[in-house]
């Protein structure tokens, strides 16, 4: 049982990033599977599949590198908690490292950038920054 699986989600692929794994696998959601088509829109990741081995789903994200073999993905930083959400307005929605990173945003319309989210005039929960 696992009380945070976004959490959970960046952990996974934070080390995988720190090892050089070309590709990560853990249990799929619903919302796993939005951050991940998030993150390959985004350019962060190369692709992502989602198998099914029994009565359960296994979400697959291959992992992007650069030239040097330095991992595209620098930091991974869960901003909203179960113990403590993290609300935006559209007007407040923050932004990382000046534009260069990306908060990922859970509004009425699915998972968006902030860039989407403030164009759209959509705030929600403020579920991580990634750069």
């Amino acid at each position: 049982m696992n009380t945070d699986p976004i959490a959970d989600m960046l952990t996974r692929i934070r080390n995988a990033n720190a090892v050089s794994h070309p590709s990560v696998e853990m249990p799929s959601s619903k919302l796993k599977v939005a951050l991940a088509k998030l993150l390959k829109s985004e350019g962060f990741i190369t692709d992502y599949s989602e198998k099914a081995e029994g009565n359960f789903k296994t979400l697959s994200i291959e992992l992007k590198y650069d030239e040097q073999h330095k991992p595209v993905i620098s930091s991974l930083k869960r901003v909203s908690k179960p113990g403590l959400r993290s609300y935006c307005k559209a007007k407040n929605l923050p932004q990382v490292l000046g534009g260069l990173g990306v908060a990922v945003v859970s509004t009425s319309k699915g998972l968006l950038t902030d860039r989407k989210a403030r164009k759209e005039n959509l705030g929600g929960e403020v579920l991580c920054y990634i750069y």
